[in-house]
């Protein structure tokens, strides 16, 4: 079992930047995958980036390509998101995910087991 809570969301001017952290509860987390995903108003959720157990890996969506980072302290149980050069598009609720994935689809949201409730990123133009 692992729980997962956001943090660093907020308000930010396209242009700017913004750091999410997402911290785990549980004595799996290390094992996992962890994702972000994204949810626009009236759009379906879509994916970010995400992060291999160790590292290792990491993949990035076109739209956040060059401008997000992700990455993951495991002594600390927490990922984190580092968003520069912030766009009006990326406003969205976004969540962090945990997966047992070692091969294959990270970009899946059915791949994740758990979830975080989410943090609000707006950024105004």
């Amino acid at each position: 079992q692992v729980q997962l809570v956001e943090s660093g969301g907020g308000l930010a001017q396209a242009g700017g930047s913004l750091r999410l952290s997402c911290a785990a509860a549980g004595r799996t987390f290390s094992t996992y995958a962890m994702g972000w995903f994204r949810q626009a108003p009236g759009k379906e959720r879509e994916f970010a980036a995400a992060i291999s157990w160790n590292g290792g890996n990491i993949y990035y969506a076109d739209s956040v390509k060059g401008r997000f980072t992700i990455s993951r302290d495991n002594a600390k149980n927490t990922v984190y998101l580092q968003m520069n050069s912030l766009k009006p598009e990326d406003t969205a609720v976004y969540y962090c995910a945990a997966g047992p994935i070692y091969s294959g689809n990270y970009y899946s949201g059915i791949n994740y087991d758990y979830w975080g409730q989410g943090t609000q990123v707006t950024v105004s133009s």
